[in-house]
């Protein structure tokens, strides 16, 4: 049982208990402690793995069986194809906040500059893809979390991207008299009495948006007006339940052309409006 193809069975069987992509996570654990990809162990299942190899991996096993995500335990997870560092001082990047970086380029456009802003940067997910995608832009990165934004600098400086700033502060604080085309955010939006949170290995800050969820949001939309440019976009990843709350937050700002996204499972997932010029 030291080839690959059984470990990767094994391994696979140990994690059905804690994981519902166990094959997923197995595939990537073992082609970590391998230091190789996943579809080089599925063209050498023969492959043996040396005792250093399988002890590093038993390790990992437990600590995910224990409910810790796949991306704290090899340091890396991709985003809009992007391989991004990720450590345990911010949020594992999730699919769905894709459709945030979707709608942000859409809103964008595609001439002249654009100054974006992402707040609550984290890792960087949002800002590093749309920098990624328009190096024309000006995309500046705020985080009220030091450790957060020394994570999402090395992901710029690891991808070569030039085009935005990293601004330590809590929301629009330090960007007193800025303004900017797109405003961008995935902020705290678990309610603190959801039970899912006493299995959460991620940052409480990050995941808490007070008792209903919707505080960090409210404090975004209600000061967004001020620094948005005339016609300028707000764009907000929420809970899948919170479409309509948020909406009439929007509206409530004075923002127009309000509407919620689904994300790919159909969830109200992204909620964006224009102030009127």
């Amino acid at each position: 049982m030291t080839r690959v193809a059984g470990v990767l069975a094994a391994l696979r069987e140990r994690l059905r208990a804690a994981s519902p992509s166990a094959a997923l996570d197995a595939e990537i654990l073992v082609a970590h402690v391998a230091a190789t990809g996943r579809s080089a162990l599925a063209a050498d299942p023969d492959r043996p793995l040396g005792p250093e190899e399988l002890l590093a991996l038993e390790s990992l096993a437990r600590r995910r069986l224990a409910g810790e995500p796949v991306a704290y335990l090899t340091g890396r997870r991709e985003f809009w194809s992007l391989e991004l560092e990720v450590t345990p001082d911010v949020l594992v990047p999730r699919p769905e906040t894709e459709l945030v970086v979707e709608r942000l380029l859409s809103v964008l456009g595609g001439g002249g500059r654009g100054a974006v802003l992402d707040l609550g940067t984290g890792s960087g997910a949002i800002a590093l893809a749309v920098a990624h995608e328009r190096p024309d832009a000006e995309v500046t990165a705020t985080d009220v979390s030091a450790a957060a934004l020394a994570v999402a600098k090395r992901n710029a400086v690891r991808l070569g991207l030039r085009n935005l700033r990293f601004v330590e502060g809590s929301w629009f604080d330090p960007l007193a008299g800025s303004r900017f085309d797109v405003i961008a955010s995935n902020p705290p939006y678990v309610a603190a009495g959801d039970p899912a949170l006493a299995l959460a290995h991620e940052p409480r800050a990050a995941l808490v948006g007070g008792t209903d969820g919707l505080a960090a949001i409210e404090a975004i939309v209600s000061a967004a007006p001020g620094h948005l440019e005339s016609g300028g976009w707000l764009v907000v990843e929420h809970g899948a339940s919170q479409g309509a709350a948020v909406r009439a937050l929007f509206a409530a700002a004075g923002l127009a052309a309000v509407a919620t996204r689904p994300d790919l499972a159909g969830h109200e997932r992204a909620t964006e409006g224009t102030l009127p010029r």
